[in-house]
């Protein structure tokens, strides 16, 4: 019905009534949890299996899409769902089964409904009362997952608890993974060891030395809010192209992604953009070290900048940035998590030193070309002590 991998054999066959999966980046935790759900909801008539993500946006970008991906590829899997529901995300099977995706924001909100199978997607970002609440009106198993940047409350509640199977994955026990991006991952070994022991191995850290704490988050961009400018990453194969928007209101600023993906052409960055809302005359500023890239783009119509690099433009753009109040829309779901990643580079001490780890900057690095062109001379930021 589709192809798996050990992960999916481990999920499947475990019996423990809590099921948790703690990886690293690429490890197809999720994927794998999601295919042994397809496979109980085709197995046994009428059951209800529920999905939960921190929020809509993060459903949407993660296991909403690996559920619609897992689908799509599989003409079996096809003929045994009657309807999918993609407003109310609710996936129904011939059988009387269902999958429903769907978040919880406060502990109230958890207490409606039951179900047969809970699966509980990137857990550190969901607050333990609202688990709770859930895992209660739980009848079979649950399963949860998440990358482990530091202990949480899995750690110091669940994981104490009898019936609990712990798995431990990185991208090595997915076969379906790119070498290339396992080279990338396996580069963190020399670039950051705390990160290289999360991300690379799945085992639990302690991020320490974040660049950025100067944000929240908001639901949207206010309707009054004043157009800085649009920042551009360029990607391909192995990272993403990157494409945010950047506003001022009363003395902070105000982002929002508008494009995370791989694979793209200049000319397809430039219908995406355009997608996106962005008009011809207003600014992209992008990577300077891209000139072909730039052309092209502006061959499309659109008015792409490059940025004002210079000597020390990292450390000097990271400084412009940390002056503003940052407020990141909640469908901002992939800059929130380069925000929560990005952090100094250490040396063989420990020692902070003056770059950041080159890892999750896609968006970030956007955010800093507005930062030199727009912001580097502006006073009018809410500076902090960070």
């Amino acid at each position: 019905m589709f192809d798996v991998g050990p992960l999916y054999e481990a999920n499947l066959l475990a019996r423990a009534d809590i099921v948790v999966n703690q990886g690293g980046t690429s490890s197809g935790k999720t994927y794998s949890i999601l295919q042994v759900l397809f496979t109980k909801a085709i197995q046994a008539p009428n059951l209800v299996i529920t999905v939960v993500g921190q929020d809509m946006p993060n459903l949407k970008k993660g296991a909403l899409r690996d559920a619609e991906t897992i689908l799509a590829g599989s003409p079996e899997l096809q003929k045994l769902v009657v309807q999918y529901n993609r407003t109310d995300r609710v996936l129904r099977f011939w059988n009387g089964s269902i999958i429903e995706f769907t978040s919880y924001l406060t502990q109230q909100d958890a207490k409606s409904g039951k179900r047969d199978y809970l699966f509980i997607n990137e857990a550190n970002g969901i607050l333990y009362s609202v688990y709770s609440e859930l895992a209660m009106r739980t009848k079979r198993q649950i399963f949860i997952d998440y990358n482990p940047n530091s202990e949480f409350w899995v750690h110091t509640e669940v994981l104490q608890d009898k019936g609990v199977q712990m798995l431990i994955s990185d991208h090595r026990h997915n076969p379906f993974c790119p070498d290339k991006i396992r080279r990338k991952i396996e580069a963190l070994r020399h670039k950051d060891p705390e990160l290289f022991r999360v991300y690379a191995r799945g085992l639990t850290g302690k991020i320490e030395g974040l660049i950025f704490r100067n944000w929240t988050i908001v639901d949207d961009i206010p309707e009054d809010a004043q157009l800085v400018a649009y920042g551009l990453d360029f990607g391909f194969t192995n990272d993403e192209t990157g494409l945010l928007g950047v506003w001022k209101q009363d003395g902070e600023l105000w982002l929002k992604e508008l494009l995370y993906e791989t694979g793209l052409t200049n000319p397809a960055i430039a219908q995406k953009a355009y997608a996106a809302g962005i008009s011809p005359y207003q600014e992209i500023v992008a990577d300077s070290s891209e000139p072909k890239s730039i052309m092209e783009i502006n061959n499309e119509g659109l008015l792409v900048m490059p940025a004002l690099k210079g000597p020390d433009s990292v450390k000097n753009s990271i400084d412009i940035i940390k002056r503003w109040r940052l407020n990141v829309t909640r469908c901002s779901v992939n800059l929130r998590k380069e925000l929560n990643n990005y952090k100094w580079r250490v040396d063989k001490n420990g020692k902070p030193m003056n770059e950041p780890v080159d890892f999750m900057n896609h968006l970030i690095d956007p955010l800093r070309y507005v930062g030199l062109n727009h912001l580097a001379n502006s006073n009018s930021g809410v500076y902090t002590l960070i």
